[in-house]
Order: C-alpha cells, then structure tokens, then sequence
C-alpha cells in the first residue's frame, strides 16, 4: 500500500456537497411581476355603477320577451276519473293555467268516453277499453308559428341516480347484444324477463310517457274535421345529437328479446313479431325526447310542433288516450300549447335575476357614493390597522408612566 494516497476522508471532502436551496431565478424565487388591483372609491363605486346599467335593461328586456309568449297549460291528471261520461264539463279553475293579454274568456271542458280501442304495429293489434279523454278549450289570440305542444309531468323524478343510469348503449344502438351482455348491463331491475332480454332494457324506456295526443281541431267553423284540424308534426322533436345514439335493430330475429313490463300491452301475446315488430328507435322521436332525462321533477318534453301555421283564436277540441297513470306516485300531468320568443319560452326567472342583479349592484353603488361624500377616508390612512389601536386595558396600565408595549402590538422593530 502506497503511504502517500490521501485517507479517504479526504477524498470525501472535495466532493461538492448537494444544496436543496431552490435555484436563484424568479419563478423559483417568486419574485414574478404581479398586479394586484386597489378597491378605491373612484373605482369601485363607477364599476357598481356600470355593471347596473348594464343587467338592469338585460332584465327588462328578457321579461318582456317572456310576456310575449302565448301559452296555455291544461292539466288532465284525473280526466280517466272526474270527467263525467255523457257530456261535457267545465273544468276546475286550478287544472287551467293560460298566460295570454286578456284571460278572462279562456274555458276549458272535459268529456271521457271509456272502453275504446287502439290499434298499434301495422293495424293488427287491437288495444281494448282503454279511456279517452276529450278537451275542449278556447283560445283567445292567434299564436303565431311556431306552436309546440309539450307534455308536462310533476313530481316524476327523472334525475334519481339509478334511473338515470337504467339503459345499455350498445343495445340502443341496435347492436346484436345476447342475454348474457343486457344481463351485465346497468338495466337492472329491468334487464331480463323470465330469462329473456328486455329490448329496450332499462327503467327510463319501461316508464316511457305514452298518452296519445291528437292533433287540436277547431269548432265552429265549416267543414270536417280534417279541414278544421290544426296539422301539427312528430318529428324534428328531438335533438340530432342525441338520434346519433340510437339505431334500428339489426338482428330480425324477435324469439330472444321481449317487450319492456309497461310495453307489453301494445304487443299480442306480450311479444314482438314481424306484424308487430320492435320500434326503430332511430326513428321514434317520442322515444328519444323521452330518454334525455330531465334535471328537476317537474318537467315538460316537447310531443309536437307547427312551425309554419297560426293557431287561429277559437275554441278548440283535443282528443287523448289516458293511458300513462300519474295518480300511482302522486304526480300530475298537463298538455302545454305554446308560441316561442327570441330567447325562448316563457320563463321570468332569468329576467327576474337580472333586474335584482341590476337593482342590487344599483344600490351598492349610491350607498358607497353616500358615504364616501359624508364621511370620506383618507387613502393610505393608517390609524384604521389594528397595530395602531392598542386596547383601552393597555392603554389605562400605561397612563403616566413608561410601560413596555401590550402583548398583541407591534412595534417598531416588527415592522423592519
């Protein structure tokens, strides 16, 4: 061994030793530029000010957008039950909502006629005693195009967590899925029945909203009732984003799929065949505006729509097939036969909201200006900090003889 080498402490000692210290830029050292705005009042109160001019007449413009929409809601809830049978009725005055300039005039009356029959598929089915629901009501201004017609449900809990994820995609599709996929599928409880698919599977498409609507027809004015009805169309209801996510059934093969619980009804036998074959859910609009859940309990989908035709003022009969029960979870249904504004609906609330924004920031405003003009505060005052405004205990301690400062203020050291 070689006396000369140095120990290995030396050598130790001339490796660089490792610093945790951050590198000396200013990012690292955030000593960034920032901008840090001052609230003054020549800032504050002409801010206030400006944002009030601004949503103020924003508000009064969306309220008077509103009370430009023509509307009529009717509620039907117990039509299978309270309309008399043998002739029309006037209906109770809180089943009639109409929002038109003058609404002294507008009725509405009911008739049901039990025991009628519904043909479905291609004429082969023949529903027996289901109940129609005959309303009559008047309509007191023209409703210029377009006219919709929404179906409107209340306390119907579309947004509950395991019905809103009750349906398989794949299947809506129209992909050829087996019983074993629509068996793992999020469909449960309604996935199978009695070992066989549900086709469409799921909660939402089992509840499907399924009144018959007719088409309004006017009386009191020649000719039949073809020429007298007010032609209004199923489609162009649903959104074309959500038609992408449906699709006609590519297998034929109806043995291994059956129709949902509240479906089978509309099927002999409670099964599809080629007469009556599964609905392209491509193509049934209803369907589809009903499979886009709703975010609240009361809600309104949209049934059908005129977009070129003027509803003419006069009184008006609309036949339904009463066939979707609200009265089993304490709900309530309406028709609602609306015009549209620029911005929409009817609906205050967003023009509501505005004016109280308006008015708010408004009032905020004249009271900053009140009392900076009253009693203005110099900018930078410095007898406003809590360090310079020793308690009243400390301050009778100290009184006529040195004292060292009370716990809680600083001093001058603590400000270097």
């Amino acid at each position: 061994m070689d006396d000369t080498s140095p120990p290995e402490s030396i050598d130790q000692s001339k490796d660089k030793k490792k610093s945790r210290r951050p590198a000396n830029t200013a990012f690292r050292q955030q000593r960034l530029k920032a901008w840090q705005p001052i609230l003054t009042p020549k800032t504050v109160i002409p801010l206030f000010f400006v944002i009030g001019i601004i949503t103020a007449p924003i508000g009064g413009l969306l309220i008077y957008a509103s009370s430009t929409v023509k509307e009529l809601r009717i509620d039907y809830t117990n039509c299978f039950r309270d309309a008399p049978t043998d002739q029309l009725a006037l209906m109770p005055s809180d089943t009639v909502f109409p929002g038109f300039n003058d609404n002294s005039n507008v009725t509405a009356q009911w008739q049901r006629t039990e025991n009628i029959n519904s043909t479905f598929g291609n004429g082969t089915h023949v529903v027996p005693n289901l109940i129609n629901c005959t309303l009559q009501f008047v309509v007191p201004e023209n409703m210029p195009a377009p006219v919709l017609l929404y179906y409107r449900l209340e306390n119907f809990y579309q947004n509950h967590r395991r019905y809103v994820a009750s349906y398989y995609d794949k299947q809506l599709l129209g992909d050829d899925v087996s019983t074993s996929q629509v068996d793992d599928s999020p469909c449960d409880p309604l996935d199978l029945l009695n070992g066989t698919a549900i086709y469409p599977c799921g909660l939402i498409a089992n509840s499907l909203f399924n009144d018959t609507i007719g088409h309004p027809v006017r009386l009191g004015v020649s000719g039949d009732e073809d020429v007298r009805a007010y032609e209004m169309k199923e489609t162009g209801i649903a959104w074309s984003s959500d038609k992408d996510l449906y699709g006609p059934r590519k297998s034929t093969d109806y043995s291994n799929i059956v129709p949902p619980p509240d479906w089978q009804i509309r099927y002999p036998n409670g099964r599809y065949n080629d007469d009556n074959p599964p609905p392209n859910l491509k193509e049934d609009e209803h369907f589809i505006v009903w499979m886009r859940t709703a975010g609240l309990p009361t809600f309104s989908k949209l049934y059908m729509r005129n977009d070129g035709d003027t509803l003419q003022a006069g009184t008006y009969a609309l036949n339904i097939t009463d066939n979707f029960r609200t009265d089993v979870y304490q709900g309530k249904k309406s028709i609602v036969i609306t015009t549209l504004s620029p911005m929409g609906g009817k609906n205050n609330f967003l023009g509501i909201l505005w004016l109280v924004v308006g008015g708010f920031c408004i009032a905020l405003a004249l009271l900053f200006l009140i009392t900076n003009l009253i009693k203005p505060r110099k900018l930078g005052d410095h007898t406003y900090l809590s360090w310079n405004n020793a308690p009243p205990s400390a301050a009778a301690k100290g009184k006529g003889k040195a004292s060292a400062p009370a716990a809680g203020i600083s001093t001058g050291r603590d400000l270097s």
